[in-house]
């Protein structure tokens, strides 16, 4: 469990007394209180990374400071930190995602490597925390408590049990257990995610939570397991309930998922927020480059109507206090001088970003520079498939002549990410099957080296023509493709296994455009720029082929394969009912 402590008290107090010279003393700044919710005319002193002393009577020179730096009036306010996220969204590498980060005020971030976990195992989470290890930022980790997801209902690259937690939490920066998104299992006090529960528990972690849409005894028994934070919360009464209960509502707004308005909606006439926080859980480099982090986070917070000082607050020493971990989060005596100056606290553009004391960036530019390092696992090849063959994309119904009567995954509407459960009736025609209008096929292939398979029919995915495929598959990144002819299908597949991973559309049997992710298949080591770029024409390539209702084509399918996600899910193993967890025919 981290622990975050000035390396010399006693210097601390003496700079805190004024007995000697501060390193640095912020002037000319109104400082925004999380603890009373004042802003007010301050200099702020940092010592050795931390805030020795915040003076609110004398505000003129001489500054008893090595260096002083000019606030210009502006707001002065924590550090943000993101209650919950995934680097492996931004399909950047920690290293990258950090430069683009940290110049929108972020100074912590809580993550959860699961994705790259599900492929790579423990290594993966070792590798997330030490390529952070000396970042301008802090990167917080939660160790993976559901890999899989589901056990026995799909196949990912390694398993976790309560043994990798107790390995994992001995890291520097390991702070929690991550999502535990086998809500049915810890309501039903399954063994293995007790047991993984009491472990974390054991190794001083917190518990984050993963519960959409419980309410009731359901809640009750899911608080009573252990986990007590919610990210996936969707709708106004079910943060209510949430917070209600005494659970951490984690307000997100991410590239997929939007739910800040709903949340807030739900919650604003209640008396007190401690328990509010804010995410972003998934964010993609263009969201990140134009858009902003936590900082974007908080500003559609702020929209919604939401006092500009509590949004700081939800989005700085209410996520501190959520994780246990103190000295974070608040511009006080004690606490580590991770800062930001911002000339509007109801836009948070930040012009300049402090953390430990330190100027990091400053007008939207990094200061601090981030040397790019090399890393054995970003070399590695993590699509364990080869051979693949027509036949493999071959939905074989059983009957050559007349009818067969089908289980389908349906999308609500082209936009809407929840699916349902449907039947229909087919034609067979020389033992091929024929597909109504709106459907698809869906293919997805372990590239883990498990050898497992599964094919199946989706509707209202989007896809008119040709075929889309996805080595990102939340979450455990088997190989997802969406297609229209076998052919297609086997051109797709051939191209992500020849590329290492990533995104790829093709018609008529040629690849039109490739976004390269050799990361595990889920990330590049490009910077957000070029990343952008790239993402771009792929997003314009996958809009010519009819994916064109949600406003980034490229999230379609990355959730298509995530059997925690209701009503039903494919996976290397079949159809998967989310709620009973188990597979179902694809043919009645």
């Amino acid at each position: 469990m981290i622990k975050i402590e000035p390396r010399n008290k006693r210097e601390l107090l003496k700079a805190a007394l004024g007995e000697i010279n501060a390193d640095l003393a912020v002037t000319n700044c109104r400082v925004v209180n999380v603890f009373t919710g004042e802003i007010y005319p301050a200099v702020v002193y940092v010592k050795d990374g931390f805030i020795s002393h915040v003076e609110t009577e004398v505000l003129d020179g001489p500054y008893k400071a090595d260096n002083v730096y000019d606030g210009q009036g502006r707001y002065l306010i924590p550090g943000l930190i993101d209650s919950h996220m995934h680097i492996e969204s931004s399909m950047m590498t920690p290293r990258n995602f950090a430069k683009v980060a940290i110049p929108h005020g972020t100074t912590t971030i809580i993550h959860d490597p699961h994705e790259l976990a599900n492929v790579f195992g423990a290594e993966a989470v070792r590798y997330m925390h030490d390529s952070a290890s000396d970042l301008p930022m802090r990167q917080l980790v939660d160790i993976p408590s559901c890999v899989p997801a589901v056990p026995g209902c799909e196949n990912a690259g390694a398993s976790f049990s309560a043994a990798e937690i107790r390995e994992l939490a001995a890291l520097e920066r390991a702070v929690g257990l991550a999502e535990v998104m086998d809500f049915y299992g810890v309501m039903n006090g399954d063994a293995r995610m007790m047991e993984i529960i009491e472990a974390a528990s054991e190794c001083g972690l917190y518990l984050q939570g993963h519960a959409p849409g419980l309410c009731g005894r359901q809640l009750s028994a899911y608080l009573c397991g252990g986990p007590n934070t919610c990210h996936e919360t969707t709708a106004g009464d079910e943060a209510l309930r949430k917070l209600r209960a005494g659970m951490y509502v984690d307000a997100r707004e991410s590239s997929i998922t939007k739910n800040v308005e709903a949340i807030w909606n739900g919650v604003k006439d209640i008396r007190f927020f401690d328990t509010l926080t804010l995410c972003s859980d998934d964010r993609e480099s263009d969201d990140l480059l134009h858009t902003g982090h936590l900082n974007a986070v908080a500003r559609r917070a702020i929209e919604c109507g939401m006092d500009p000082v509590l949004a700081i607050k939800s989005a700085t020493i209410n996520t501190a206090r959520e994780i246990g971990v103190s000295r974070l989060g608040a511009i006080a005596p004690g606490y580590a001088a991770d800062m930001a100056l911002t000339e509007d606290i109801r836009t948070l553009w930040m012009d300049a970003v402090f953390y430990g004391g330190r100027l990091v960036a400053e007008n939207g530019r990094l200061t601090a520079p981030i040397e790019d390092k090399p890393y054995e696992l970003e070399e590695r090849n993590s699509m364990k498939l080869s051979g693949v063959s027509l036949e493999d994309f071959i939905l074989a119904p059983p009957v050559r002549e007349g009818c067969a009567r089908v289980n389908i995954m349906e999308y609500e509407s082209l936009t809407a990410s929840l699916t349902r459960l449907t039947q229909a009736k087919l034609p067979v025609r020389d033992g091929r099957l024929e597909l109504s209008e709106g459907m698809a096929f869906v293919a997805v292939l372990n590239r883990h080296g498990k050898g497992t398979k599964a094919l199946g029919i989706v509707k209202n995915f989007g896809l008119l023509e040709g075929a889309v495929a996805s080595t990102v598959s939340h979450d455990s990144h088997n190989l997802t493709i969406v297609y229209h002819q076998p052919e297609d299908a086997l051109a797709a597949a051939r191209e992500l296994i020849r590329q290492g991973g990533g995104m790829t559309a093709v018609k008529d049997g040629a690849v039109l455009h490739t976004l390269r992710l050799e990361v595990g298949g889920l990330m590049t080591k490009l910077d957000a720029e070029t990343l952008t770029e790239e993402a771009a024409r792929m997003k314009e390539t996958e809009r010519s082929l009819g994916i064109t209702a949600p406003e980034n084509p490229l999230l379609r399918i990355v959730a298509l394969a995530l059997p925690v996600i209701p009503d039903v899910k494919m996976s290397d193993l079949g159809l998967v009912s989310v709620a009973e967890q188990r597979i179902l025919p694809v043919f009645l």
